[in-house]
């Protein structure tokens, strides 16, 4: 239809209040996912986005090591108001999407293409954001609330070693999703005549 991607841009918001009920099954949220990377575009083709999808009990798994890592650097007497927040905002979903790029991909650009090499790993980044900003717009289609996390580096070893994950991936981010049960909030913007030009 007309006009619904952009319908789907304004809608897309970070919620923070997540419940695991969804409108998939776990075989259609694979092939949702597996479309958004198949068609993502990447510099100079390198598909080096690499995505672990966590449902289940390896959703719970990701947020305890998560909790378990940051009451290590946390003081104790902040680290409930951390902990209720990582329980409500992101554990409470139905699962979690880990971003990662595969670094390998991004050295062997650097030595094939000498000119670009310094600026391979902030393309890199761009490709990794790309699909993160796709696959949030393709949950946003089926009222699907979600928001981007950091917990990255500090988690990366313990995920890792969890997980099985190669040592040539570097993770990015982390998107946990589900219901939204909140209110997005409002959300302020800058005017966006100073934002872009037009010229002609």
């Amino acid at each position: 239809m007309k006009g619904n991607y952009l319908n789907l841009l304004e809608k897309r918001r970070s919620c923070y209040e997540l419940s695991n009920e969804i409108p998939l099954s776990d075989d259609e949220l694979l092939e949702m996912t597996r479309r958004v990377v198949l068609n993502t575009p990447s510099a100079f083709n390198s598909q080096s986005t690499r995505i672990l999808l966590l449902v289940g009990e390896r959703h719970a798994q990701f947020w305890n090591i998560v909790k378990i890592v940051l009451s290590r650097l946390v003081p104790a007497d902040a680290f409930h108001a951390t902990e209720k927040k990582i329980d409500v905002s992101f554990a409470s979903g139905y699962g979690t999407f880990l971003f990662y790029e595969d670094m390998s991909i991004i050295e062997e650009l650097c030595r094939e293409h000498k000119i670009y090499s310094g600026q391979f790993p902030t393309w890199a980044e761009h490709t990794n954001a790309m699909h993160q900003f796709a696959i949030w717009t393709a949950l946003t289609e089926y009222g699907l609330g979600a928001s981007l996390q950091h917990y990255n580096p500090i988690i990366d070893d313990a995920v890792r070693e969890v997980f099985e994950v190669k040592e040539s991936w570097k993770l990015i981010a982390q998107m946990p999703f589900g219901k939204c049960e909140g209110s997005a909030g409002d959300k302020t913007f800058l005017s966006v005549d100073e934002r872009m030009l037009m010229l002609g």
